[in-house]
């Protein structure tokens, strides 16, 4: 079952990439107390989502703080080592946390798995945006398959 406004993020293992390696992060934990701006997309180093999706949030961090927003995070199930190699290589900095759901734990607890298969890319996120307050679901731009036009950061800039 997808996820939907009003539901809680559920408490599973997601990953970052720290210094001295990749580091386990309870979902409960990291959205505790906190108004989180979340995004997430099929693949690191993909066409979309490094033209378009994570340099829009990039480039809105400031806006999105702004606005009262404590963290923005990126979201992909990938693992560790790649999303902290695609963070440098996009110049994410402090700007957006690099989540790696490597094993979709996450994306299947919240029912947006998507299977790609049939196109050599295994089990994807599908790509998305949402509101995190305190852990509940505030918000949610679920795209269409292929589309980019409802999860940047400018729609979810202008729902704050």
């Amino acid at each position: 079952m997808t996820i939907k406004v009003g539901d809680r993020i559920p408490d599973v293992t997601v990953y970052v990439m720290s210094d001295q390696g990749p580091q386990a992060m309870k979902t409960g934990e990291l959205f505790k107390g906190k108004k989180v701006a979340l995004f997430a997309l099929p693949g690191a180093f993909t066409p979309t989502c490094s033209a378009k999706h994570l340099p829009g949030f990039v480039e809105k961090s400031q806006d999105l703080k702004a606005k009262g927003v404590d963290l923005i995070a990126c979201l992909s199930v990938n693992d560790a080592f790649v999303m902290g190699a695609w963070g440098k290589q996009q110049n994410t900095g402090d700007k957006v946390m690099m989540l790696a759901d490597g094993s979709g734990e996450f994306t299947k607890a919240i029912g947006m798995e998507f299977d790609l298969s049939a196109r050599g890319l295994g089990v994807r996120s599908q790509r998305y945006s949402m509101l995190i307050e305190d852990g509940v679901v505030k918000t949610l731009n679920l795209e269409k398959p292929g589309a980019f036009e409802v999860s940047d950061a400018n729609t979810l800039l202008g729902q704050l």
